[in-house]
């Protein structure tokens, strides 16, 4: 079984990490391929894609049997459809999932598919349960829990623009590399 963990990674974080550690624990992955959005179709990138993917790279690095790619598609579907994976396991977390009805083609995600939504305790369920409702296949949907990681990417980016410390937010490797790079500032 392979995983898949798509994202924007601007930058990516301790929560990121968390996520694909937890995967890796609860799920008989082969592998988890993490996949940096060249041209994300949903949001900017204050980064160029290079920088992002080294970002990465150095961010999941202590993980097993996990390997950073590149995605070329703006929409998981367009991913899914160009790629040949035989029934991978897509990975994100309870907030974008609760957004899942919004995606290009959500029920040919799930034909091609399925999806493993990480809820930290405490999540509310009923958000989950309505995407769940929705869907044509949501037996193709699979919780698991992850620890609490109160962190975002977005926080991160305002906090290095406005020159406050990220320790403890990100892998040492990933804090260091913004530091003498100068990034986000």
């Amino acid at each position: 079984m392979i995983g898949l963990y798509g994202g924007v990674f601007d930058p990516p974080h301790n929560g990121h990490v968390a996520l694909a550690r937890a995967a890796l624990d609860h799920f008989p992955l082969e592998r988890l391929l993490v996949l940096v959005a060249v041209a994300p179709g949903h949001k900017p990138a204050d980064l160029d894609f290079a920088t992002r993917f080294e970002l990465a790279r150095l961010a999941f690095a202590g993980l097993p049997r996990t390997e950073v790619g590149r995605d070329e598609h703006a929409r998981t579907i367009d991913m899914l459809r160009a790629d040949s994976f035989d029934d991978p396991i897509f990975l994100l977390g309870a907030d974008q999932f609760t957004d899942f009805l919004s995606w290009k083609d959500p029920n040919a995600v799930l034909d091609l598919a399925r999806l493993g939504v990480a809820t930290r305790p405490g999540y509310p369920s009923e958000p989950l349960e309505h995407v769940l409702g929705e869907l044509e296949r949501p037996e193709r949907v699979e919780f698991f829990e992850i620890p609490p990681v109160d962190v975002s990417s977005r926080e991160l980016r305002r906090r290095l623009g406005a020159g406050e410390p990220i320790e403890g937010m990100v892998p040492n490797a990933v804090a260091r590399e913004i530091e003498v790079a100068g990034l986000y500032r």
